[in-house]
This record gives C-alpha cells, sequence and structure tokens, in this order.
C-alpha cells in the first residue's frame, strides 16, 4: 500500500524570542499560519525491518541527520513495529529558509506513518514524538494558524488568519537557526506583542493583524546579512502592506490582499533573486 502526504510551509506572522531557559532552549511565543507552497511524502511498507528515505535534493542528507528519519524511527519504537518504511521526499520548500521545511516534513511523516500502519495515534501522542526531533514539529501537526509558545511544543489554535496574497522570497544564502539563536540577547531585544497580534487574528482584523506582525529575530539576522532588510525595502516600495522575515531567516515574505499588488511583487524581485513564490494562505 502506498499513501501520500502534503507538507505545507509556514510563515511566521510574529515571533517573540522571551529569554534563555535554564534547560538551555529558549522561552517563545509565536503565531504561525501555512502557506500552499509543500512539500509531498509518499509512505511504502517494507518486509524487511528498516527504514530508507529517498529525496529530489541531492544535498539532503537522508541517514539518521535527517528529520523524516528520525521520525519514523522515535514512531517505530513507540509503537513496536517491525516492518520496515520507505518514505520519498518531494522538496518544494526552500532548505535552510525560515519556512519550517524539515519540521512540516517530519510532521507528514508523522501523519502517514500513523494512517499507513492504522495506529490511531492521537495528536497529543504525535506532538510527544515530534518536539522530540524539532520545536516546530508541533505547530506543523496542528497546521491551522496558532499561537505557540514554550519551547514551541504549546499550541494553541486560533481561526485561519484573513485570506490574503504571499510573496515568499529567499535570498542565495543560509541561515544556521541554532547559530542565531547563540548569538541573540532576548533582554535586549524588542518585543513584539503576541498576544495582539492572536486577537487581531480572531477578529479577522487584517489592519490590526499587520499593524502588531513582528520578528525580533530580525534583529540578530539583519545585521549578519543585509540582504534580508534590501529585500524588505524593495516588497514595501512595490505595494507589500507588510514585509517580514519568516522564523530566523533568511526568508522574507509579503502580505497583499490585492493580487495585483502581490504581481508586481514578484515581477520586481525576480531579477534580484532567484526563488520568488506568489502563493495563498491556507484555510
Amino acid at each position: 500500500m502506498e499513501i501520500i502526504e502534503k507538507a505545507p510551509a509556514k510563515i511566521n506572522l510574529g515571533l517573540d524570542v522571551l529569554y534563555k531557559r535554564e534547560d538551555g532552549y529558549h522561552e517563545l511565543e509565536m503565531v504561525m499560519s501555512s502557506v500552499d507552497l509543500a512539500d509531498r511524502l509518499t509512505f511504502e511498507t517494507l518486509p524487511e525491518d528498516k527504514i530508507i528515505v529517498e529525496t529530489n535534493k541531492a544535498f539532503l542528507p537522508i541517514d539518521k541527520r535527517n528529520n523524516v528519519y528520525q521520525a519514523a524511527a522515535i514512531l517505530k519504537e513507540r509503537c513496536g513495529i517491525k516492518e520496515g518504511i520507505k518514505i520519498s521526499i518531494t522538496k518544494n520548500i526552500p532548505v535552510a529558509a525560515g519556512l519550517g521545511g524539515g519540521s512540516t516534513d517530519c510532521a507528514a511523516a508523522l501523519r502517514g506513518m500513523n494512517r499507513l500502519w492504522d495506529l490511531n495515534l492521537s495528536l497529543e501522542e504525535l506532538v510527544a514524538m515530534g518536539i522530540k526531533v524539532g520545536t516546530d514539529v508541533p505547530y506543523c501537526l496542528y497546521g491551522t494558524t496558532s499561537f505557540i509558545s514554550g519551547k514551541g511544543e504549546i499550541v494553541q489554535s486560533l481561526i485561519p488568519m484573513p485570506q490574503c496574497w504571499v510573496v515568499l522570497v529567499k535570498p542565495q544564502i543560509s541561515v544556521s537557526t541554532r547559530k542565531i539563536f547563540q548569538q541573540l540577547k532576548a533582554e535586549e531585544l524588542p518585543h513584539p506583542d503576541m498576544r495582539k497580534l492572536s486577537e487581531a487574528i480572531l477578529n479577522q482584523d487584517y489592519a490590526s493583524m499587520i499593524q502588531y506582525m513582528g520578528n525580533n529575530m530580525e534583529d540578530v539576522t539583519i545585521p549578519k546579512h543585509p540582504v534580508v532588510q534590501q529585500i524588505k525595502d524593495r516588497m514595501l516600495k512595490y505595494g507589500a502592506d507588510v514585509a517580514l522575515m519568516s522564523g530566523s531567516g533568511p526568508t522574507v515574505f509579503a502580505l497583499c490582499r490585492k493580487h495585483s499588488r502581490a504581481q508586481r511583487i514578484v515581477n520586481g524581485l525576480k531579477g534580484f533573486c532567484e526563488e520568488v513564490y506568489l502563493v495563498r494562505t491556507l484555510k
């Protein structure tokens, strides 16, 4: 039997790093939403007890360093599965981009294996496994616009953000989330109000949502990678309602209510960066 799972990219409408915790992680408050740029995972059972991961991107690891491989190993051990599995990943989401590509693939892997083997695991059980692989995995399992806290494991679903067009632009650099976290000093950063941002979404108030959007990791990433600010400036120049870095970067996204403005941003950025995507928010 073969089954397929879609793994949509996420954007951070808001990200606030509050402080460093005693366990070494950072306490976070975030608001995330998903967009219709997605990877695709295909699952097949194997008679031999092994895990095989394939991908269309030659530079990605397919061994124990891969998030999907890790998720498969955790689930098989947790559920006592002696059957093998082959997982094929078609990557469409840029890698190391702040769009949660590895995390959403991990979440899709957990959902897919849950279906493939008729395990009937609850969302909470999948989240408990997913957090062992990455702090964005719990959100990716929920999928809908959400308020996230703790180190990423506490997810409160909101309602879908107001529908709009999203332009994603990834410059030709990669950013290590781990290194950015190591270098930031939370007490010196501005702190956008994630509660008011969540409230604006619940009220479907697009103008207020834009007002309260913010990402204090920009203060760490942009000085090291000025191209992020250059992309933001160009997006605003071409008519974006708002432009913000997603996660630790380097991808920047613009929101537009009007398709014509979104298309203008795409046309204006295509000559500046190779990876430019025009997508919609997910309902």
